[in-house]
């Protein structure tokens, strides 16, 4: 028993142990404290984070799976963010609930810990958090919905969102129509079915090497996800036993492995700020650069919203997660291992695609490079980033004019009006949105069009931002700028009518005046009045201490890594 990190608490026949047993002794047997691994289950689940809604069916399958295997489960309900709901935005709290994680996981008699999460910030927050304090650690991700259907077409949870408003805005689908899809779109618990952030952050923990082999993707409606959960339990005693850290299986070569698959999947731009973090909590030597070097000749295979035409679940049935990364075998770290204490490629095994137009072959991709490309230039001198498979191929080179927004209220304020100095060649810049700015870099990147140009059948610009854009959002958008105008950044000197020059292939983003102009202009007042000052609580710690994008938008005095030792007693 003197090797478990729960016997710190219950071993011994003094007071202290008496009362941490005692107060546990609520249905469980004496047994329970004679040496078995103490499991944690950190659940996300909450009916105000809809998509993780499901999540304590998963932990009853979870639970079941520990007490077989000899443990004793612990439902340790922790922060969930619901991307949908919460307000300014969710990535505002992921640090938050990072930090909360963590030390609730350190703080508990517990020897290992399996996370459930889904929504967008859930899985990050746990990974960050369980890797900060380093005890045995595995997730099951929550699965994506089913597919709903409006009109006879299928409908892309996110992606259809921003599709069908933009049509209702251009006059060509009534508002009545629009309403009505409402409640077509979501059909069924799980997170969205297009490949969003959540989708991506859920197969992105099996690539990295931190969930059991095979779960990521698995629909949220289907029993194999809770079979699948059943054994994760079985799995959880095992690394409790074997002492089988984030530390030991997180390595530079899975997150290189987790970059290349964000590529073959035409995963998120989140994933970016997502994984950046993670790596900061371990150590790890991981940058922006890496994800164009690694990923930017990644050829895109999966044919899924909002690059492609199908969903989560099409994928599932094609085959999944491993006949993709079959597909990139060659570029995968053999390295690299998982949870199972076994390298990832050696679960791949015989996998392969069953459905050829949503898995594409390697000769056949969707697209011939697809990973997100990391820009720089007098505009973004720290980076930004666009995702090339979702934007429109003959606006990766351009120049046009700017049209500047001081802040979302400004946008919303003007977008439509008829005054507006836009064309369709025109650049739209909304600034004042990154971490510190908003605060919390929400995704609004993807601005919508303004009217009279979807009037006139413009479905696409240049569009630039220091926030960031959903998952499930489309469109030639640069985003993540850094700086941010908020840390003094250029983008806070562009004016309206100054010509802005993208140039993906070369990797260029810039403002077309000399250099010493643009340094001798003062940041725009309207901006600067816009941006967020909090008096008080987790806001004004987020913005005193919140790092850049470039980083992964964590806290300074969060990186890294604490343990789990707590060296004082409680009584």
């Amino acid at each position: 028993m003197s090797a478990r990190r729960s016997a710190q608490w219950y071993a011994g026949d003094d007071r202290n142990s008496y009362i941490h047993r005692a107060w546990m002794r609520r249905g469980l047997p004496a047994d329970a404290f004679d040496g078995r691994p103490h499991i944690a289950i950190a659940n996300t689940a909450s009916d105000l984070t809809p998509c993780n809604a499901h999540l304590n069916e998963v932990a009853r399958s979870v639970a079941d799976g520990i007490y077989q295997a000899g443990g004793i489960p612990l439902n340790l309900p922790v922060v969930s963010l619901g991307e949908t709901q919460v307000r300014p935005t969710a990535m505002l709290w992921r640090n938050m609930a990072a930090m909360a994680i963590e030390e609730m996981l350190r703080a508990n008699p517990i020897d290992a810990v399996v996370l459930l999460g889904g929504c967008d910030k859930t899985i990050p927050a746990l990974l960050m958090g369980a890797a900060s304090v380093d005890l045995p650690a595995v997730v099951v991700p929550g699965g994506p919905m089913l597919t709903g259907t409006f009109r006879g077409v299928p409908l892309g949870c996110g992606t259809d969102v921003w599709k069908l408003s933009e049509e209702v805005r251009a006059g060509t689908l009534s508002n009545t129509m629009f309403q009505r899809s409402e409640s077509s779109m979501i059909r069924s618990k799980g997170h969205c079915n297009t490949m969003g952030t959540a989708s991506t952050m859920g197969l992105l923990a099996e690539v990295l090497g931190m969930t059991l082999p095979g779960i990521a993707g698995t629909p949220a409606p289907d029993s194999r996800l809770l079979e699948a959960s059943h054994a994760t339990g079985v799995l959880a005693v095992e690394m409790a036993d074997a002492h089988r850290r984030p530390s030991t299986v997180l390595s530079r070569g899975s997150f290189l492995n987790a970059v290349v698959a964000l590529a073959a999947l035409g995963g998120s731009t989140n994933a970016v700020v997502h994984l950046l973090a993670i790596a900061g909590r371990l150590g790890i030597d991981l940058t922006q650069d890496d994800f164009d070097r690694t990923g930017a000749g990644v050829p895109l295979l999966v044919d899924l919203l909002p690059a492609g035409r199908f969903l989560m679940d099409d994928l599932y049935r094609a085959g999944g997660l491993h006949a993709v990364l079959a597909e990139v075998r060659d570029l995968l770290d053999p390295a690299a291992l998982t949870v199972t204490g076994r390298p990832l490629v050696d679960h791949l095994g015989d996998a392969r695609a069953h459905d050829r137009e949503v898995i594409r072959p390697r000769e056949q991709p969707l697209r011939p490079h697809a990973g997100i490309a990391v820009l720089r230039g007098n505009l973004a001198p720290g980076g930004a980033v666009i995702k090339p498979a979702a934007a429109s191929p003959g606006l990766l080179s351009h120049r046009g004019p700017a049209v500047v927004f001081d802040s979302v209220e400004d946008l919303h304020a003007r977008l439509d009006d008829p005054d507006l100095p836009v064309t369709a060649d025109s650049v739209l810049i909304l600034r004042g949105c990154g971490p510190k700015g908003y605060p919390g870099m929400p995704e609004v990147s993807n601005m919508p069009l303004p009217t009279k140009l979807l009037e006139q059948g413009v479905r696409d610009m240049v569009r630039i931002c220091d926030g960031r854009m959903s998952g499930t959002a489309y469109g030639t958008v640069v985003l993540h700028v850094v700086p941010e105008a908020a840390a003094g950044g250029p983008l806070g000197k562009v004016r309206t009518g100054d010509m802005i020059v993208l140039d993906v292939e070369n990797r260029r983003l810039d403002v077309d005046i000399p250099d010493a102009e643009l340094a001798a202009r003062e940041p725009a007042p309207a901006m600067v009045q816009a941006f967020a000052a909090p008096a008080r609580g987790w806001e004004r710690l987020y913005v005193d201490t919140v790092g850049q994008a470039d980083t992964g938008a964590d806290c300074d005095f969060l990186l890294g890594s604490s343990g789990d030792q707590v060296s004082r007693e409680s009584h």
